[in-house]
């Protein structure tokens, strides 16, 4: 993970925002490559959701609602994190990433260790048990060590759990509700009428908005509204890079289906193609896996959700989210505004709420996924080759031209001919510094699958080299074969 945190920074993919005055934690600025990549995920998403479907439009809504949205959507009341502090450090946990643990010697509680969540919160438990048995003196059998969230802890227990930053028991809190929501005000006035939020999720523009495109687009069951957008949660503990962040963006449809359909049926045709999407992008089926929320742990608006996880670097963890969200969210935005929610459905001579499947995936989870699968470092001829190997289809820069010496004015003037003509489809990039082979490992780092190298040969036929990236196999090629590849591999 270091290796690509360095490798986004020096490329000029994602940057610490702020960096200049020591950064802001939870936010981040894309580079001139992140952003093009990033670009590029958001445009392959619309295409195969909405341009290539006919059973979704798309729609734009607003970051900040009327606030009774959000109580409507439940967000004022159960968009909550449970929130752990350490009174004597000042650092803050969710006490769902908290874990703790009774050292137990021969049957009998010798003291408690803790620790964050981690890929393995068992194993760094066990560890922090011994040590505390060592420093103890305390002769006997460890038991075993059996990882509870400190959202289970009672209150005799929490006053003798160590905070992970001092080490030391009694300085962590009982664990409080924190809403995650950010505020602020709209107008002029500042006592209190104007307090607004920040949108957490961009689902809540969609239904709120169901009626103006049913009505204006005469929409049919079944059909879907998607959006892409800006997104803010106030995250006690933002980590792991981009990951987990206090702004980010979500790609996110809400599929609306009849209240007498099979919507575990659909909810499994969603799902299935969010693993075919994922693989259309680079992010390998190997590297992806399902987990299907217990009962006991749905959101309060859920009838079924899983999840796609990927593996990343710090663990497996959810990638895009799939939720039965049933009727809920109209029928509470029917409640609190007093409008109709119903439609008539022709197919059926039936008015209903419909109900909801809401495939819903964060544009900056994917695009780390995105950089994690083609991540890749080789040994060619004695020396470490960087390299990214993304998808064409995403790839922030499609093609890398060169001329083989920049002294030919006659060669560089057919290399600047071919890039111009690509510019005007494509993301490419001209480059005439340094020996081929290292212009060849810079655009490698970058992603670039293709690099044209104009040669000697090429003022005879106008033809050149192609170089692919992956394989490194060069072949030649003249003007109309690479527009061919490209229209075959890009789009």
């Amino acid at each position: 993970m270091e290796s690509i945190v360095s490798l986004c920074r020096r490329r000029g993919f994602i940057f610490q925002s702020s960096e200049i005055y020591s950064g802001i934690n939870g936010f981040f600025d894309y580079g001139p490559m992140g952003v093009e990549l990033r670009r590029n995920i958001k445009d392959a998403w619309w295409k195969d959701f909405v341009q290539r479907r006919d059973d979704i439009v798309g729609l734009d809504s607003s970051i900040i609602h009327h606030p009774k949205t959000w109580e409507a959507s439940g967000h004022v009341d159960n968009f909550t994190d449970p929130l752990v502090d350490c009174k004597v450090s000042k650092q803050r946990y969710r006490a769902d990433q908290l874990f703790f643990a009774p050292v137990v010697v021969d049957g009998r509680t010798a003291g408690y260790v803790s620790a964050l969540e981690s890929d393995n919160v068992e194993a760094e438990l066990r560890e922090a048990a011994e040590k505390l048995k060592r420093k103890k003196a305390i002769q006997g059998e460890l038991g075993p060590v059996r990882p509870r969230e400190f959202t289970e802890a009672t209150p005799e227990e929490i006053r003798l759990i160590p905070s992970p930053a001092t080490g030391e028991p009694g300085s962590l809190t009982p664990p409080r509700s924190f809403n995650m929501m950010f505020e602020t005000q709209a107008g002029a006035l500042r006592d209190g009428s104007g307090l607004v939020y920040l949108r957490p999720e961009t689902a809540q523009g969609i239904f709120i908005n169901f009626k103006n495109v049913v009505d204006s687009g005469r929409s049919k069951i079944p059909f879907g509204i998607a959006q892409i957008g800006k997104a803010f949660r106030n995250e006690i503990n933002p980590r792991n890079f981009i990951f987990r962040s206090r702004e980010f963006e979500q790609m996110e449809i809400e599929y609306f289906i009849s209240p007498d359909e099979d919507w575990q049926s659909r909810h499994r045709e969603w799902i299935d193609t969010g693993n075919s999407w994922l693989e259309s992008i680079g992010i390998p089926a190997s590297a992806l896996s399902e987990y299907t929320h217990p009962k006991e742990k749905l959101s309060h608006y859920s009838k079924g959700t899983v999840d796609i996880m990927y593996a990343f670097p710090f663990g497996v963890q959810e990638l895009w989210g799939f939720a039965a969200r049933g009727d809920f969210d109209l029928m509470q935005h029917q409640k609190f505004s007093g409008k109709s929610m119903e439609i008539f459905d022709e197919a059926s001579k039936k008015k209903f709420i419909p109900h909801v499947i809401e495939p819903s995936v964060g544009v900056d989870r994917i695009l780390l996924a995105v950089l994690c699968s083609a991540y890749a470092e080789e040994e060619v001829g004695g020396e470490k080759r960087t390299i990214l190997k993304f998808s064409p289809r995403v790839a922030p820069i499609k093609v890398a031209v060169f001329p083989l010496v920049k002294n030919k004015p006659e060669l560089v003037r057919l290399a600047e001919e071919l890039y111009r003509k690509l510019q005007r489809h494509y993301n490419v990039f001209f480059d005439t510094s340094g020996a081929v082979g290292r212009r060849y490992r810079r655009m490698d780092e970058a992603g670039t699958p293709y690099c044209v190298t104009f040669d000697f040969d090429s003022l005879e036929d106008g033809s050149f080299t192609l170089r692919e990236r992956d394989t490194m196999e060069q072949k030649r090629m003249n003007e109309e074969d690479l527009f061919r590849l490209l229209d075959e591999t890009v789009y």
